[in-house]
């Protein structure tokens, strides 16, 4: 049984070279839709994401589906194959209230919470799978022209990463991951609004491997806000992806099954300490 939308304000594949999937607005028929869904808890959250993409795989996803959401409290989300003792501090996270949940895709460590907006992309493929870089290439590039739209001076950088020019150089706004299956990718990540940055500094210790514009510097002199507001980073995601029009359904009976086996078992989040 599926759901009504609610409204609210590590490859898997061999990547082969060939065409990103399409998601820009320039044929109407590859229009992302637009879903909005009153999900509280991250770990809800995530089994959507996971959801929509066995939706793609499984070829009952017809058209890409563009969303965006925000954690109600400080939580710490480790990728599907990151060691926790590696990239988290457990006592501060103890001592902070910050839970920790692991989601589906790869990529290191982030922190969510109030003033960090989480969008995600999940978008049907047929055909070869593409390479990794051009699926990176197919969701930034346009969510980097729809910030620099919005006034913000962002650039690609990394692998996946979205940064903000500054006077003291480039500062990472947001951190992406991508999981793919032969009928599907998911591309999610965050963009840090008015995001308490401190508190990434005292959950998180510095990362096991960094891009090259890192240079070394701590989370404090790594990171900073867009300071756009929701309503605008919501604005600039549906602009990037087309999402005009939106989607009245969503596979809640396959969210919760998910939860259940999965995002909500400490097995599932300590696999790898």
């Amino acid at each position: 049984m599926r759901q009504t939308a609610a409204a609210e304000t590590t490859a898997e594949t061999t990547p082969e070279t060939t065409a990103a999937p399409a998601v820009s607005g320039s044929d109407p028929a590859l229009r992302s839709r637009w879903l909005e869904v009153n999900l509280p808890r991250v770990e809800e959250q995530l089994a959507l994401d996971e959801a929509l993409l066995e939706e793609a795989h499984e070829g009952r996803l017809a058209v890409p589906v563009a969303r965006t959401w925000m954690a109600s409290e400080p939580t710490v989300v480790v990728g599907s194959s990151s060691r926790i003792d590696d990239e988290v501090d457990r006592d501060a996270c103890r001592r902070l209230g910050a839970r920790i949940v692991r989601r589906p895709s790869g990529g290191l460590t982030v922190v969510l919470g109030p003033g960090c907006v989480m969008w995600s992309v999940v978008t049907p493929l047929t055909g070869q799978t593409p390479a990794i870089e051009r699926i990176h290439a197919s969701m930034l590039d346009p969510l980097a022209a729809a910030l620099v739209e919005a006034g913000r001076p962002v650039v690609r950088r990394g692998s996946s990463d979205l940064a903000m020019t500054t006077v003291d150089g480039d500062r990472k706004v947001s951190g992406n991951a991508v999981r793919v299956r032969r009928g599907g990718v998911l591309y999610h990540g965050t963009l840090l609004d008015h995001f308490d940055l401190d508190l990434v500094g005292r959950v998180l210790r510095h990362p096991p491997r960094e891009p090259a514009y890192r240079g070394g510097r701590g989370h404090d002199s790594f990171l900073a806000n867009l300071g756009l507001g929701r309503t605008l980073l919501e604005a600039a995601v549906r602009d990037a992806f087309a999402a005009s029009d939106t989607l009245d359904s969503w596979p809640g009976e396959r969210v919760a099954a998910l939860v259940q086996e999965r995002y909500a078992r400490p097995e599932w989040t300590e696999r790898l300490g």
